[in-house]
């Protein structure tokens, strides 16, 4: 062993250079590492989501996330669950597997298990369908669309955000599921005269009935398709005016009908006006309407190259934004990793340069 150590005593400069190529080789290793066979830190998750329109957060608890919980809990490899109700009709349940666990494989079997629930729930729930979603539950980043001078209120910015941008930012590598704050689908709102519904002998429930009945699309079917009875040189496919988009086809819904052929339409009863699907929750960024696109990360995946996809993805769209729209990131927890990382470098470097003062 002195051997060796004088070896490199009495040669001083080929010392010196072979520490300078083990430090580069460990710096190229470095920026190499395979970090997807490190273990993961963070147990996996899944997340099941339900909306309960017009319900507020004790229905929402007891009629949607009591049964599907119930169903869920002892799901394989789980080692717990969480669930939030809001007043908008909203149900977040988040359940939690063990490291290391299949999270495709979770996913199925919580799957199978709210199929199992679904009779349980109220019928709107089972018409607009249970989310289940591989996803953290915690917030990885926040965009949030803005109009500078006022030009767009929260409803077309929560329209545009859906139409325009939230699929193109779940498609990103990363991403697990997008949520928007402040959400405000457009929608046919429907102001019933209680007068005029009780003097028609008419209840809300008819109503409803109604608007279902001839708000559909159907296939009408086509003519002269074979076999028939008489031989047909022409096929032709019916076509039909399908769901209604404007107050004025609404208004035109035929609601009740009289003996003698007098009709009672939806416009003889009712206010109709386009606007959004409710009004239970707002979102506001220095004193101005906003909506917010919340980013939550995929299990497993990198949140430095997460964030970056979704910051050129945005700026990509901004090009196509109208004028008056625009975008900021207020709220970002990728910041705290960056600056971790930066101080993990900060630190590795002034320890090799007090080894190498000291070896001096």
């Amino acid at each position: 062993m002195d051997k060796f150590t004088r070896f490199f005593i009495n040669r001083p400069i080929f010392a010196a250079v072979l520490s300078i190529l083990i430090v580069l080789v460990g710096g190229l290793a470095l920026i190499k590492l395979p970090i997807t066979q490190y273990p993961e830190i963070a147990p996996p998750t899944v997340m099941v989501t339900a909306t309960y329109p017009g319900a507020d957060a004790k229905v929402v608890a007891e009629t949607v996330a009591t049964p599907i919980e119930q169903e869920v809990n002892g799901v394989e490899d789980m080692l717990y669950m969480s669930s939030t109700s809001t007043n908008s009709g909203t149900m977040m349940l988040t359940i939690t597997f063990k490291p290391g666990t299949n999270l495709d494989k979770s996913q199925v079997l919580v799957q199978n298990r709210v199929a199992l629930a679904e009779p349980k729930l109220p019928e709107e729930i089972r018409r607009q369908g249970i989310s289940v979603k591989k996803s953290s539950p915690d917030l990885s980043l926040v965009v949030n669309l803005i109009s500078p001078n006022k030009r767009y209120d929260s409803v077309y910015m929560s329209n545009y955000a859906l139409l325009q941008i939230k699929d193109s930012l779940a498609r990103l590598p990363g991403v697990g599921d997008i949520f928007v704050f402040g959400a405000r689908d457009y929608s046919m709102r429907l102001w019933l005269n209680p007068q005029k519904i009780a003097a028609l002998n008419l209840t809300a429930s008819e109503v409803v009935q109604a608007v279902r009945e001839q708000n559909i699309q159907v296939a009408a079917g086509v003519v002269g398709q074979a076999p028939s009875a008489h031989a047909s040189e022409f096929q032709y496919t019916l076509t039909t005016t399908g769901r209604l988009t404007t107050s004025e086809q609404f208004g035109d819904i035929i609601i009740k009908q009289g003996n003698y052929g007098e009709v009672v339409k939806l416009k003889d009863v009712a206010r109709i006006e386009l606007g959004a699907k409710d009004y239970n929750a707002g979102l506001f960024l220095d004193g101005q309407p906003t909506v917010g696109l919340a980013i939550f990360q995929l299990p497993g995946s990198n949140a430095l190259e997460t964030k970056q996809a979704v910051v050129d993805a945005m700026e990509k769209l901004k090009t196509q934004f109208p004028e008056d729209l625009d975008y900021v990131m207020v709220y970002d927890t990728v910041v705290f990793i960056s600056q971790s990382i930066d101080a993990v470098v900060k630190t590795l470097f002034e320890a090799i340069l007090l080894v190498v003062l000291v070896v001096i």
